[in-house]
């Protein structure tokens, strides 16, 4: 009998091929592509030894060997599993449906604004003075876990906090700020840190720490650099650098709306 080809067949080989690809990317960016590699070369040998050959014996060993190793896969990737789920999850497609469904509001322009400005000046007049900052808006995804790594504030968001914060003798200046709800919720806080290799050498742990935790949630984190003074923001694992104050607050109030 011949094989049909059809329509669903192609499309069923474009949906694994464009899984394979992500997931290649995902294990790429966590360093863990010699693992994806290994993975493969054993499902191909698994397939070939009871598809092919039809061995029964070595079939069933390796069919115990995937039964167990999925599981495995599941305990040893779990933080690349809650990344895809999230990415997933965090698509503008799906920020349109639960928008639509009633989750998300948008915020009115000049509360908005009463939220931006203090941080923009604050990040404006650091920038002059040379003085390193590391701030963290949390968006849509909770930051809690990152907020227990540091010192509760709860305080109103002002310009003069955030510069006393970050302050090169204050104990709290050498972590993140955490912003949520309209509120600088802690500082000192301690991120996840990127292993990115495309970062520019001349970038140090803040840059890092931004992109790192970017990586793992919607927020948007801004760099002040105590070298150069350079404004850096890191948003959906992207650095967008030497901003001025205007585009500070144009990415800012777009990204918050």
């Amino acid at each position: 009998m011949l094989f049909e080809f059809g329509i669903k067949d192609i499309i069923d080989i474009v949906l694994v091929a464009l899984m394979l690809y992500y997931i290649y990317r995902l294990m790429k960016e966590s360093r863990s592509l010699n693992v994806f590699i290994g993975i493969m070369i054993f499902v191909v040998l698994w397939l070939l030894v009871s598809q092919v050959l039809e061995m029964r014996l070595l079939g069933s060993i390796m069919d115990k060997l995937v039964s167990v190793g999925v599981i495995a896969l599941i305990i040893l990737f779990q933080e690349d599993i809650r990344k895809f789920l999230y990415n997933l999850g965090a698509h503008e497609r799906m920020r349109t449906l639960t928008r639509f469904l009633g989750r998300g509001k948008k915020e009115n322009s000049e509360e908005l604004k009463q939220v931006i400005m203090p941080i923009v000046m604050a990040c404006m007049n650091m920038s002059k003075r040379k003085v390193g900052a590391l701030i963290v808006i949390e968006r849509n995804m909770p930051l809690d876990d990152v907020v227990a790594t540091g010192e509760r504030i709860d305080a109103n968001i002002s310009q003069q906090l955030i510069e006393n914060i970050f302050f090169k003798n204050s104990p709290l200046h050498d972590g993140a700020m955490i912003v949520s709800n309209k509120r600088i919720e802690a500082a000192g806080c301690i991120l996840p840190v990127s292993h990115n290799l495309d970062i520019p050498k001349e970038m140090g742990l803040r840059h890092r720490a931004a992109l790192g935790i970017s990586q793992e949630s919607d927020c948007v984190a801004i760099v002040v650099s105590e070298e150069t003074g350079g404004i850096t923001v890191a948003f959906k694992s992207e650095l967008q650098i030497r901003l001025s104050g205007e585009k500070l607050e144009s990415i800012l109030t777009k990204e918050m709306m």
